[in-house]
């Protein structure tokens, strides 16, 4: 497929190309959506230091988005806080569970899920485009899986702050063999 010289009809420049590369853009894209979407959704009182942190995050998705076909814009330092960040939320009221849950809760937790599965696909994505021979640096999956797991800790913590439980989920597909599958 190829672009047809009409601007108004090209959404982005790479969109047409083979490989993985432009697929891992399209994903970051669509993170650095689901997060200004937590941004403008997230309007609880008690959680704008929240807002705050996902307001310093948004950027880094478009940072990682040019940093494998364009300079690195991703740096240690980001990783850092990121993972200060992470290490932070943990520690707070609800932010850590052991074992899986349920995606629930009012927005913004449904896109901050959604922006947990774009940073996966952008993620694997990457795997492709370091098999097509294209130079990955480091620092883009460390932020994009640093990324994932804070922001479902953040999914925890909204819940908490909210009153609402996490709703456990114990798969019968890895782990010991279950019987019967387990009813409430």
């Amino acid at each position: 497929m190829r672009h047809s010289g009409d601007f108004d009809e090209n959404c982005y420049p790479f969109i047409y190309e083979d490989g993985a590369l432009c697929d891992f853009e399209v994903f970051t894209d669509e993170l650095c959506g689901h997060l200004g979407a937590a941004c403008s959704l997230l309007t609880d009182p008690g959680c704008q230091d929240i807002v705050a942190d996902l307001a310093q995050i948004q950027p880094l998705a478009f940072h990682a988005n040019g940093s494998v076909r364009g300079r690195l814009a991703v740096s240690e330092q980001d990783l850092d806080w990121l993972k200060a960040r992470l290490h932070y939320w943990r520690q707070q009221p609800g932010g850590h569970y052991a074992g899986f849950v349920l995606p629930r809760g009012a927005q913004p937790v449904p896109v901050l899920h959604q922006g947990r599965s774009a940073c996966k696909k952008a993620l694997r994505a990457l795997v492709q485009v370091e098999q097509q021979g294209i130079t990955v640096p480091l620092q883009v999956p460390r932020l994009l899986n640093v990324l994932c797991n804070l922001l479902f800790v953040l999914t925890l913590v909204i819940n908490h702050r909210r009153g609402l439980a996490e709703v456990p989920f114990v798969s019968l597909s890895y782990g010991r063999a279950v019987a019967t599958r387990p009813r409430d």
